[in-house]
């Protein structure tokens, strides 16, 4: 059927919208002179079609016969004068930035560059059609049965930490054709692992549709993690298992179906931070093409300002361009059903101008939203800009990755240092986000992620070993704050091979008991391996997919951390909704929240401060705090945590009243799976091996 403007349209909404005869088209793109809608065939055939009309700086028309999966793209004419910012080039092929599906892979070729070769003051008239996505267009018919968002309170959730293709990729009860996609990662088998693990959400490493970078394709590797956005409202197409043509749209949405009725609440790693244009000499695939001077942070007109190190820095300080991204995020929330986002380089969003600013449009216009103040904010508190560094600056609303607790564990567990930041970090970080009526549910507690060596490998090397020796700029570095314990890599060591597996045992238990919301990295809880790379961005293969066939200690990691889990949600005293006072709750009672030395008495500032001290007892009054207005409480147990990071063997007296006459054992790292329950006296010392923990309920 041809296709023809049969009327001027509307400015709003953006994007491609079907309806009964066809579909609205509305492109953003001030300052251009015209707007070619480009509409391809099966067999690739392309036709224009010419938007009539421009207001507010959107070129619109409706266009007949655009019906559901009719593939598109848009030409964008206009001034060529890089040194002022104005890249328009209308031989290139851009994908529409509201598309809710793209298809099609990113092939390196010189026509996919809006300039010639290394002189990006020159413009490139080669045709990118041949090698670029394609943009889809998708309706928004769908049947939910009922699903409504899991609304899990924050002090509530435990955060499991996935890639869509890593998860799936090598499980061996996951159909085949199904690996590496969304109805894999919703298939049964997957589900009973999440849930029998106890979960209480996953987060995606990003799923927005993305393209490999240049210098990846140069040699012969792609982009793994994801972090590379062309597209912020499309399913990343390559997880789809049928293959696009707008199908991916209604696989992840039965995905988050299937998710929610298993209790799991779903995560989206999203990056508004920079786009997959990169800098000057990138390729030319959407924005830049459309309105380079609008969605970018320019530094004089023709570089690009670049406060994630990758290139460029959207620049959401512009109305249309924060629109965008507002549009994208309420749309995963309504349309999509997702609970809530983890931002990378939220810093990079926050800057108004130059400086970070909590004051700022980005973070204000998120405040007052009635959608997505509700969902799950979650920051990344850095980039790589000045002063990026923003740990327990986010404002009340948001949640934010603690690289603070991260550092402080992974270096009190190898022995660097004392246990002078360590009660910050196990109490919910009060230091940091006790300010402006936050709670310790702002901590998002994590010792690994996927940036960096997952909790196996922190116990294996002490270096780096990446492929190719590909470096990410963000994370260049060979400080991984990690040890080997006497070899580099993997070992039949009996003894080294204890010590390893018993660390990873001691990071469980205090990432899973710590107050605050812990994060597991998906893998972790079977000892999945990167063979000493600490930037997998690159890698798709089995460095960074998760290996199911587990050994016997594999197994026991994984029972290990399920019962860690499960004792934090059948246990409110490890889900703080308040800091702690370290004063008791009723009078006579003991306090709160207690910090024992190996004497059983309080810990001196001496000892806090000496970087000798290895040894940390962390009492837990299981009589919480009563919220005014609401039921008092009912108690829970009490609980007493020790902690040894030395090398030598050592004895903790346990204390008497207030805080207990009778222990019970329910945790201790030394052993591979749980024992039989020993108790103890009030007095007694009981002999901690070196690099372990121990949990001790109070039953008396």
């Amino acid at each position: 059927m041809e296709h023809a403007i049969d009327g001027p349209g509307s400015w709003d909404p953006l994007g491609v919208t079907l309806d009964a005869t066809g579909a609205n088209v509305a492109l953003w793109a001030p300052g251009a002179t015209g707007v070619d809608l480009c509409l391809f065939d099966a067999d690739g055939t392309e036709t224009r079609v010419r938007l009539p009309e421009q207001t507010f700086g959107v070129f619109h028309g409706h266009v007949s016969a655009i019906a559901e999966g009719c593939a598109y793209g848009f030409r964008v004419d206009g001034p060529w004068d890089p040194a002022s910012g104005q890249r328009w080039n209308p031989a290139k092929l851009l994908q529409d930035p509201y598309a809710r599906a793209m298809d099609g892979r990113f092939h390196l070729s010189t026509a996919v560059f809006g300039h010639v070769s290394s002189d990006d003051l020159q413009r490139n008239d080669e045709d990118s059609a041949p090698y670029v996505p394609r943009s889809i267009a998708v309706g928004s018919a769908f049947d939910w049965y009922g699903d409504q968002p899991l609304g899990i309170p924050w002090n509530d959730t435990i955060i499991y930490e996935a890639h869509v293709k890593g998860l799936t990729m090598r499980h061996p009860d996951v159909p085949e054709h199904l690996r590496g996609t969304y109805a894999g990662l919703a298939h049964p088998a997957v589900i009973e692992h999440l849930t029998s693990l106890g979960v209480t959400a996953i987060e995606l490493m990003p799923i927005h549709h993305f393209v490999d970078e240049v210098h990846l394709l140069e040699m012969g590797l792609t982009n793994y993690w994801g972090y590379n956005t062309l597209g912020y409202f499309a399913p990343h197409a390559s997880y789809s298992s049928v293959g696009g043509g707008g199908g991916q749209v209604r696989e992840f949405k039965e995905m988050v179906r299937t998710l929610h009725q298993a209790g799991l609440e779903v995560i989206l790693d999203v990056v508004y931070n920079h786009t997959a244009e990169g800098n000057e000499f990138g390729p030319t695939l959407s924005f830049r093409g459309i309105c380079n001077p609008g969605y970018y942070r320019l530094s004089d007109g023709r570089h690009y300002t670049d406060y994630t190190g990758c290139g460029n820095t959207l620049d959401v300080s512009n109305p249309h361009v924060l629109q965008m991204v507002m549009d994208s995020l309420r749309y995963w929330v309504q349309e999509m059903h997702v609970d809530g986002f983890r931002f990378d380089l939220a810093s990079a969003l926050a800057r108004s101008f130059h400086d970070v600013d909590m004051l700022g449009t980005f973070v204000t216009t998120i405040q007052q939203d009635p959608i997505l103040r509700r969902a799950k904010l979650i920051a990344e508190p850095w980039d790589v800009g000045p002063g990026g560094y923003q740990v327990g600056e986010f404002p009340t609303l948001w949640t934010e990755w603690n690289g603070k607790f991260r550092d402080c564990l992974r270096d009190f567990w190898r022995g660097a240092t004392g246990v002078g930041e360590l009660g910050w970090r196990l109490s919910g970080s009060a230091d940091l986000y006790a300010g402006d009526g936050r709670r310790p549910y702002a901590s998002i507690n994590f010792i690994t992620a996927h940036d960096g060596f997952p909790m196996r490998d922190l116990s294996t090397y002490e270096h780096k070993h990446n492929e190719a020796n590909l470096e990410d700029n963000r994370d260049g570095t060979d400080d991984n704050r990690s040890a080997n314990y006497g070899h580099e890599g993997e070992t039949d060591d009996p003894a080294i091979n204890a010590t390893r597996r018993r660390q990873i045992r001691n990071m469980m238990t205090t990432l899973l008991l710590a107050t605050g919301v812990p994060m597991v990295l998906g893998g972790d809880e079977i000892g999945r391996t990167q063979r000493g790379n600490n930037n997998a961005y690159c890698q798709d293969n089995e460095i960074s997919w998760y290996d199911w066939d587990l050994q016997p200690w594999q197994q026991q990691i994984l029972e290990v951390t399920r019962q860690l889990v499960h004792l934090r949600r059948d246990h409110r005293v490890f889900r703080q909704r308040f800091f702690f006072d370290g004063r008791p709750v009723r009078e006579g009672g003991a306090p709160d929240l207690a910090w024992l030395g190996p004497d059983g008495q309080a810990l001196t500032d001496e000892e806090w401060n000496a970087g000798w001290t290895k040894t940390l007892g962390m009492y837990l009054s299981g009589e919480l705090h009563p919220v005014p207005g609401e039921p008092s409480p009912a108690p829970d147990d009490s609980f007493l945590l020790l902690l040894h990071a030395s090398d030598d063997d050592i004895d903790f007296v346990l204390p008497g009243p207030p805080f207990g006459s009778t222990y019970a054992t329910v945790i201790d790292t030394v052993e591979d799976v749980a024992g039989p329950e020993r108790t103890f006296g009030a007095g007694e010392a009981v002999r901690l091996t070196p690099r372990s923990s121990m949990l001790l309920r109070v039953i008396a």
